[in-house]
């Protein structure tokens, strides 16, 4: 099998023992029927809230213990490009396979999820969460349809200020919510940006403040909004915006009640 880097894998059993580095895809491994076979998992991987008294914890996303969690034994760890190193995974390749996901788009999600069913001989689950899914994307895609386009800027960090920019999941599901990303001509996928020039770069109708990885507060919101012309600040659930996996289901729910709040 071939992990979405072009990485070519073989196993000659289904692999028992993981190891997941990415949140989202903690989530969706559980959602998947997985639980047993999750051995370890980040700091950050919240969902299930009962892991992190059950699972051992091997540290962040970017800074691993790997004395952790070569004891665990994994037959696989489960990474992601944008969330873990490169240097973190030639690390992890000398203790067992590390399958690396890229998501972009909604399509990158679902191979993904197809992935995971047959790496882990859970072909019906996987199948039946890309079904449901695909159903809440069509059901979105009618709701959203006549709603015009609105530009927007998504805040990710405060201090220096970055933004959700190109090439993310983030700007994905932003153009499917109908909102112009002004910053999706900017180089790199989280740009630094200067709040004195937002009007000049695009002067947004809505600046979004993510709920992670930095908290945004009111001062913030204060702060941006004044270097605006006339944009809305809205603070947002960065769970539903940049958490791909199974999480994408609930996205679709949550960002109905987000046009109905704007």
């Amino acid at each position: 099998m071939q992990d979405q880097l072009g990485t070519q894998h073989t196993f000659e059993a289904t692999p028992l023992r993981i190891v997941s580095l990415v949140p989202s895809q903690t989530e969706l491994l559980y959602d998947l029927g997985l639980e047993d076979n999750i051995v370890g998992i980040t700091k950050f991987c919240v969902h299930p809230f009962h892991f992190k008294a059950t699972k051992t914890i091997v540290g962040g996303t970017k800074t691993i213990k790997f004395d952790k969690i070569k004891a665990l034994q994994p037959d696989i760890v489960i990474c992601n490009k944008e969330e873990n190193t490169k240097e973190i995974v030639e690390e992890l390749s000398q203790i067992c396979p590390v399958w690396v996901t890229d998501i972009m788009t909604i399509e990158d999600n679902l191979q993904m999820i197809q992935d995971f069913g047959q790496l882990f001989n859970k072909r019906t689950n996987a199948q039946k969460w890309i079904d449901k899914i695909n159903f809440a994307h069509q059901d979105f895609q009618q709701f959203i349809k006549d709603k015009p386009i609105k530009k927007a800027a998504y805040f990710i960090w405060a201090n220096p200020h970055m933004v959700a920019g190109n090439h993310t999941f983030i700007n994905e599901l932003l153009k499917l919510n109908h909102f112009e990303n002004i910053y999706a001509n900017k180089e790199g996928r989280y740009p630094e940006i200067e709040l004195k020039k937002i009007r000049l770069e695009g002067d947004p109708d809505y600046v979004f403040l993510s709920s992670e990885p930095f908290l945004f507060k009111d001062e913030h919101a204060f702060e941006i909004g004044r270097f605006t012309h006339h944009a809305k600040t809205v603070f947002v659930d960065g769970e539903m915006f940049s958490w791909y996996g199974s999480r994408l289901l609930k996205a679709f729910d949550y960002f109905k009640l987000l046009h109905a709040k704007i």
